[in-house]
């Protein structure tokens, strides 16, 4: 018997120094954790000053939430910490088929 698991894997986008915005975003949208990872960024608009290349320093937070808190997220960050702000944050979902490891989904998920 397969089931359809509504949780999705969130991924959140920002410059350096604004997860904790996201990650408060999140928890108060619904959140109940998160990774953090640190990465740079590279863009058509790539930056070369005195002949070193300069990338823009990014955290990515990543997210396991139900489809409904995820849309909520998404929808306050775009307004709090989207690509008009200082944050410069982008965020996107992507299906989970199955979840190990989490006890809080293990009921809705296979």
């Amino acid at each position: 018997m397969e089931q359809k698991s509504n949780i999705k894997a969130l991924i959140i986008i920002v410059n350096a120094g604004f997860s904790n915005e996201a990650i408060k975003i999140a928890r108060e949208s619904g959140a109940t954790g998160a990774t953090i990872l640190n990465a740079r960024g590279e863009s058509l608009r790539h930056e070369v000053f005195m002949g070193i290349s300069v990338d823009s320093e990014k955290e990515i937070i990543l997210c396991l939430v139900e489809e409904i808190v995820a849309d909520k997220i998404m929808s306050t960050i775009q307004e709090k910490a989207g690509l008009k702000t200082p944050a410069h944050g982008i965020c996107y979902t992507m299906g989970v088929e199955k979840i190990i490891g989490i006890n809080s989904f293990s009921s809705q998920a296979n």
